[in-house]
């Protein structure tokens, strides 16, 4: 086990310069005198030398200091200086460098990076030739490899970035088919002969080469091979032991990093793949000194990535994945021919060439066979088999290896039997266990700055196969879970505090709420294997808790449910009692962690052994404190860790002392792993449209449904349209045909027909050939026929006024095909999926359509929006426990649907039992559903359609209708009069109507029949499920849940609706795609709706190297917009006024702004108190502090605190409502610290209160409020606000009122945000206050204010200061208005104390791991005195 890692405050962090530094450093001072924005006007002329000077004082000299580069890459040294004046065949290395090396950074701060190059996009070829020629130049000097290893990095990123057409152009011609001239010629003619196509490729190939051009193309063409053999070369010079240059290390990891990338994206790998084969890269690794070196534990694991690609399940000739049996019959044919020529060459290797195949295919066999062999033998094998050049031509390739032991190398390595990696993964424990928790090259400790690179899969743009999709997804999960594992270990085991006592037990000095010391545990059931498995088919265990607690935490103990995972960890502690924990420090070390292993609960035991199971039965209560749980373990790590004691290893299972569960929102890991497991395990059959565009492959707009073959001409848009006009103006562009000009016809609904759809379906390609193809639609209106002669039968209409392109989004969600919908903040992302839900619900009544969001809140918004809508409520079910929080008095969950149906099954019986006595006809006819259907086919039906002939023998007599109609008394309560006998068709129109309603009755007992057969409420909720619901909802990781038992079931649906899709994981929006058994070997999926906002925040990923070095963050949608699949960008927002939404507006294509934002009384008025609608408040140091950083990440600033919450005391004492006003920040720390400052200052006091939410940006995506108050909390460098998805978020929350709190200085410089801070800067940078003005404001919004009205406010204890004499001069005034719970000054009587988080703080800085209403998890701070006894800060 690894317990030497350093733990994340033992390893360096990155220290970042303050302003001031900033100011005064030489970087700054040259970067005012020749690049700076602000100073544009006195720059000086380029000086060649100045980039040569900073090149080796500022990056070599600095030995390429992540603070040097950040200050330059911050300051804009790229955007304004070396690349402007970059010119080809005149600059020098150094200026080549230093552009590659701020690329570098910019990458590792995840900021856009090629933005810079399309200013002279026509140096780039230049640049990137005299970057290649650079990465092979022969210097492997110590100095030499950091820039070598930056080279290899900025290639990487090349490769990285192919949706970017610059680096395309560069980097696929580096990896065509013409690189196969660095083949040897009998491999090549060997490659050929297996695929004669590729032979005519290359002859054309070669006839198109220009003479003059010939030696630039085979130099590009021979690149990566020479680039491979000067890397074997470094490599082989490492020696075996003593002094190993770091720097060469780095270098390596960093080539394997580029090998693997090439080797993981098929346009690269297809042709590199046999380069690299040829070359004998893997080999000559693995027979490295650095392999077998201590220091080569990360380039080791990144060679089994390696070795893993390179054989990796797939045909480099078509790109299809290649099944277990395809790659056995390729293994075979291998051996097969090797034995062919042993046989008819070799005699030495008869024996080898008549054994079967099986049984000598292993590695032991055949170092048996091959040990004896001669150089001479070996060699030629080899040569046979097109391995190494033949005699007489080794002067050709003179970097190829011949000696024996590689030989022998060569030929096993080759040959040796592969492991299915379906077989590995399903033999590989789901739980981690302490030797993957704490490796560091594998699950990286938060700090993680991005230098170094880790053996780790990434999330790019393609794929190799789906396979590879989702085992490179499953490993990143089950690793992320695992970071947050160790979190909750860590923190569980500083709570309990286990100590050494001095006769060697465990004592446990402190306690947790998560956690409990084990009194007993015993494995009590081990079942046999199953048939062909080696691993137990089920491990029961028994651990035994004494849980003397506090009755809520002995309560959630005791509500352990069912398939709940919990952690059993073994510590032996050095530490004698009384010692203090460091939670900075290494927990592994100082509590002595020595096993953790995972397990699931399977219940609690009662009195008498037997697991108490749940059900409605109330549980029986237990006597005493003792409590026995029956755990489930992994058998495939029980039969890991029994091999491990019958060999003599201590036996895991007998030293448990530790039990820890986890809170239920996080611990579904095992669920979704398996999920991902059992998918692997399955076919996946994605629909064919959609497979190659999430595999990334294709043209990116196949899915569009203008391209799909099975286009809809003809679609009703129900309720979509509020009248013609609406209509028209929907359209712009297209010619709208009607069949009449009668205004009173022309009402909805409305039936478009699109014309060039038609003609399209008509004369097929062809038409698309045509220049401008006819846009017409002809639009017919029908009446929908009337439901009833009662009020409540009339459907439900939608009355929002839809802008042409949300209507092109709805149009392209009816139709099939892939629908991405951007939707910018405010732009009504939410109605328009609640119409395409319905007019999906309308057009197709047969198909049935699963919604997916990411939260449960945004689920039970849209839910709430579609069940408003004309959607039949028997129809909507929703999956999940977040159901619970439907704002509706009706339960959409599945047992509540139950209830509905059974309800509504004995209203409508009540119905059928009226209308058989107004009938007078048959006998219990209510009783069933069976006799009700009996009572409408011989009693009902019959004396309608005797109606109807009636009718239709006397059309001239008004009174016919009247004076037949059967059922007059069934709808005695029915408006009078029930027909109007005006017309003979108004009132036959009114009798259909009524008959309806009574069908209607039939029509839905009917479905209700299978409720009086299924007799339990889960075959009842089943039913429900699987036939009757057509609109299904539920959140992504409820579908990565219960993926096994939908499918189980026989779920089917036909669309799929995602909102939020921008903030899913990538593996989480594509689960839901597989949630039903493929019919015919096809899947019946027909559209796919997704929905999001890719700049806006993506998933939180907690791990920073998750997130950062595997792109674990990008969410699907992202990824599909990057391949440049089509999508609507919705482009008018209502939600902000205009001068706010200017802040995000620039960053979308046309946002606009809907009318209401200028019109509507609440946007006309100013903001009551304040002088302007947004503004930028400039916060300085409080006390000579700024940001203070109590605990990695855990950043806080009191002065931004107190200011926060002065103003938002300011706007109470106005008369401001408290739950219109939201305090935002962009960290976790300064969340604590302001709820904090809020408890001490406003809390309790009735005049002010707390505002509607204190929480992070992060968490606060998807909602808004009126009035926003944002702290930014930064002082000494930008932070993750840089990322631009998080400043629009933060600005775009607010609807009337922005008010952001930061240090302008440091963020008007950040290059990505100034298109928002420019406009913020323009106004004052103090707080401008309107003194007298009460809520709501008289005033009209952009009317100016004469200055002798207007307070400017200096800095916080001003603020302060005014806040606290205006609330005397309130409470004197009002005597009663004071309580005893009282007042206290912000920054004035006391103020916060910023501190630690005091125990385990989460990674990801702007996500919290509790929810936001949960207070335990932050103790207030101290208050201290500070303004009126300055000194008391240093006490």
């Amino acid at each position: 086990m690894k317990t030497e890692t350093p733990q994340p405050t033992d390893k360096l962090k990155i220290p970042l310069p303050t302003l001031s530094q900033i100011n005064a450093d030489r970087i700054t001072q040259l970067a005012n005198q020749y690049w700076s924005p602000q100073t544009k006007e006195s720059h000086l002329p380029y000086d060649a030398s100045i980039v040569e000077s900073i090149y080796h004082a500022e990056i070599q000299g600095s030995s390429f200091s992540v603070r040097r580069i950040m200050m330059l890459e911050f300051s804009q040294y790229l955007e304004n200086y070396l690349w402007p004046y970059y010119e080809a065949g005149k600059a020098s290395h150094s200026h080549m460098m230093s552009i590659i090396v701020m690329i570098n950074e910019k990458f590792r701060e995840r900021v856009p990076a090629w933005q810079a190059f399309l200013k002279q996009p026509e140096h780039f070829p230049a640049f990137f030739e005299q970057v290649l020629r650079a990465s092979i130049a022969e210097d492997d000097t110590s100095r030499n490899m950091r820039d070598q290893t930056a080279l290899l990095l900025f290639l990487n990123h090349c490769f990285g970035s192919m949706e970017v057409e610059l680096c395309r152009d560069q980097v696929k011609r580096l990896v065509s088919l013409s690189m196969w001239i660095s083949l040897q010629e009998g491999r090549r003619n060997q490659e050929f002969k297996a695929v004669p196509k590729w032979r005519k490729y290359w002859r054309a190939i070669q006839k198109k080469d220009k003479p003059e051009l010939l030696e630039k193309l085979n130099w590009e063409r021979r690149y990566l091979q020479r680039l491979m053999i000067k890397f074997m070369g470094i490599l082989e010079k490492i020696p075996e032991n003593g002094e190993i240059d770091s720097y060469v290390v780095r270098y390596c990891e960093r080539f394997l990093e580029l090998m693997i990338d090439l080797e993981a994206l098929l346009p690269t790998r297809r042709f590199f793949n046999t380069v690299m084969d040829d070359c004998h890269l893997v080999v000559r690794c693995q027979m490295s000194a650095l392999a077998q070196r201590p220091e080569g534990q990360l380039f080791t694991q990144l060679l089994q990535m390696l070795k893993f690609y390179a054989r990796f399940e797939i045909s480099d000739q078509t790109g299809d994945p290649m099944t277990d049996r395809d790659m056995t019959l390729q293994h075979y044919s291998k051996i097969t021919s090797l034995q062919k020529a042993a046989f008819s060459k070799f005699p030495d290797l008869r024996l080898f060439a008549l054994a079967n195949v099986a049984s000598v295919d292993t590695r032991e066999t055949l170092q048996k066979h091959f040990k004896n062999l001669s150089d001479k033998a070996l060699r030629a094998i080899a040569t046979y088999l097109n391995l190494v050049p033949p005699e007489g031509k080794e002067d050709e390739t003179p970097w190829h290896r011949l000696d024996k032991d590689f030989l022998r190398e060569l030929l096993i390595s080759r040959h040796e039997r592969r492991i299915s990696q379906l077989e590995e993964l399903n033999l590989m424990p789901l739980y981690p266990t302490e030797e993957i928790i704490w490796d560091e090259n594998v699950v990286p400790t938060e700090i993680y700055s991005g230098e170094n690179c880790l053996a780790l899969p990434k999330l790019n743009l393609q794929f190799l196969t789906l396979h590879d999709y989702l085992l490179r997804n499953f490993n990143l999960f089950r690793l992320e879970s695992t970071y947050e594992i160790r979190q909750d270990i860590e923190d569980a085991v500083y709570r309990l505090a286990p100590w050494n006592s001095e006769d060697g037990s465990v004592y446990f000095g402190g306690w947790a709420r998560m956690a409990h010391p084990i009194k007993s545990f015993a494995v009590v059931e081990v079942a046999k294997p199953n048939i062909g498995e080696k691993a137990p088919s089920r491990v029961r265990a028994d651990v035994t808790v004494t849980l003397s607690l506090r009755n809520e935490i002995k309560h959630e103990w005791e509500n352990l449910r069912k398939h709940d995972v919990c952690f059993l960890v073994t510590v032996r502690p050095t530490q004698g009692i009384g010692t203090k924990y460091d939670y900075r420090k290494s927990m592994v070390d100082q509590a002595g962690i020595v096993y953790v292993r995972g397990c699931e609960v399977e219940g609690m035991l009662d009195a008498s052994g037997r697991v108490i199971e749940d059900g409605p039965e109330p549980r029986p209560e237990l006597e005493g404190d003792s409590r026995t749980f029956r755990l489930l373990l992994d058998p495939n790590q029980y039969r890991l860790d029994l091999d491990r004691a019958s060999k003599g290893n201590e036996d895991v299972y007998e030293t448990f002392n530790i039990v820890m569960r986890r809170k239920p929102k996080e611990n579904n890991f095992k669920a979704v792993l398996e999920t991902i497991r059992e998918l692997m395990n399955t076919e996946c059959v994605v629909p064919d449209w959609l497979h190659d565009i999430v595999l990334g492959y294709g043209d990116p707009g196949q899915a569009h449904y203008t391209r799909m073959p099975n286009e809809i001409a003809t679609l009703d848009f129900n309720d979509t349209f509020l009248n013609m006009d609406h209509l028209r103006n929907s359209f712009p562009g297209y010619e709208i045909k009607v069949q009449t000009n009668d205004p009173r016809k022309l009402v909805r609904p409305f039936k478009l027909t699109f014309e060039n759809v038609v003609r399209k379906q008509q004369v097929g390609d062809a038409a698309m050939d045509e220049d401008e193809p006819r846009k017409a639609i002809i639009v017919e209106p029908h009446v929908q026929p009337k439901r009833g002669p009662y009020l409540y039968n009339e459907p439900k209409k939608n009355n929002i006024l839809f802008t042409p392109t949300q209507v092109e989004a709805i149009r392209s969600g009816m139709q099939p095909g892939l629908t991405l919908v951007v939707g910018p903040p405010g732009t009504g992302k939410t109605d328009v999926a609640v119409q395409i839900i319905s007019n999906i619900y309308h057009n197709f009544p047969w198909q049935r359509t699963l919604v997916v969001t990411h939260s449960n809140q945004a689920l039970n918004q849209l839910f709430e929006k579609v069940a408003e809508l004309d959607v039949d409520e028997r129809h909507l079910l929703r999956l999940g426990h977040g159901e619970e929080a439907l704002q509706t008095d009706k339960d959409f969950s599945r047992y509540g649907r139950v209830n509905y149906v059974l309800a509504k099954r004995l209203e409508l019986l009540e119905l059928v039992s009226r209308l058989q006595r107004t009938l007078d006809a048959g006998s219990d006819a209510g009783a069933t559903c069976e006799l009700a259907h009996h009572f409408h086919v011989y009693h009902v039906r019959p004396r309608w359609r005797a109606f109807l002939e009636n009718c239709q023998q006397q059309t001239n007599s008004i009174e016919i209708v009247s004076k037949e109609f059967p059922f007059h008394e069934f709808f005695d309560d029915a408006p009078k009069p029930l027909f109007l006998r005006k017309s003979h068709e108004e009132d036959m129109e009114i009798a259909k109507s009524c008959y309806r309603y009574i069908d209607h009755i039939f029509e839905e007992l009917e479905e209700f029949r299978a409720f009086e057969l299924l007799r339990s409420g889960l075959d009842r909720s089943k039913y429900l499920l699987v036939k009757e619901a057509k609109i299904i909802a539920m959140t992504c990781t409820h579908a990565a849940l219960k993926r096994s038992e939908l499918v189980q079931m026989g779920f089917k649906y036909d669309n799929i609706l995602m909102e939020e899709s921008a903030q899913i994981l990538e593996i989480e929006t594509f689960i839901p795609l597989l949630l039903q058994n493929p019919q015919d070997g096809r899947s019946r999926l027909k559209r796919w709706i997704m929905i999001g906002d890719h700049h806006q925040l993506p998933p939180v990923v907690k791990n920073m190297a998750f997130q950062k070095y595997c792109n674990m963050e990008q969410s699907l949608f992202t990824r599909m917009v990057r391949l440049g699949v089509p999508y609507v960008e919705l482009d008018a927002q209502g939600r902000a006024r205009p001068s706010i939404c200017n802040l995000y507006r620039w960053r979308y294509r046309a946002l606009g702004d809907l009318c209401h934002v200028t019109q509507l009384p609440e946007y006309r008025a100013a903001n009551a108190g304040l002088r302007h609608d947004f503004q930028l408040v400039n916060v300085d140091d409080f006390n000579g502090v700024g940001e203070t950083e109590p605990s990695p990440y855990f950043y806080q600033n009191l002065a931004e605190a107190e200011y926060v919450v002065a103003v938002f005391m300011y706007m109470r004492l106005i008369g401001w409502p408290a739950e219109r006003i939201s305090i935002l920040t962009t960290y976790n720390g300064q969340k604590h610290l302001i709820r904090d400052v809020i408890d001490k200052r406003c809390a309790d006091n009735p005049l002010i209160g707390r505002p509607h939410k204190v929480t992070t940006v992060d968490k606060y995506q998807g909602q808004q409020n009126d009035i926003a108050l944002v702290s930014l909390v930064r002082t000494k460098a930008v932070g993750h606000v840089r990322d631009l998805r998080r400043l629009i978020v933060a600005a775009s929350r607010a609807r009337l009122g922005l008010y952001i709190f930061a240090r302008a200085n440091l963020f008007r410089n950040c290059y990505e945000l100034q298109p928002t801070f420019n406009q913020l800067v323009e106004r004052p940078l103090q707080l401008e206050l309107v003194p007298g003005e009460r809520y709501p404001a008289q005033r009209a919004a952009g009317v100016a204010v004469p200055p002798e009205l207007l307070l400017s406010v200096r800095d916080m204890p001003h603020m302060a200061r005014y806040v606290y004499d205006m609330y005397l001069h309130i409470v004197n005034d009002a005597p009663d208005a004071r309580q005893e719970s009282g007042w206290r000054a912000p920054g004035g009587r006391e103020a916060a104390r910023a501190r630690g988080a005091g125990g385990h703080v989460p990674a990801h800085p702007g996500a919290a791991p509790d929810s936001d209403d949960e207070s335990d998890a932050f103790t207030p701070t101290d208050i201290l005195n500070e303004v009126d006894e300055p000194n008391a800060a240093n006490s």
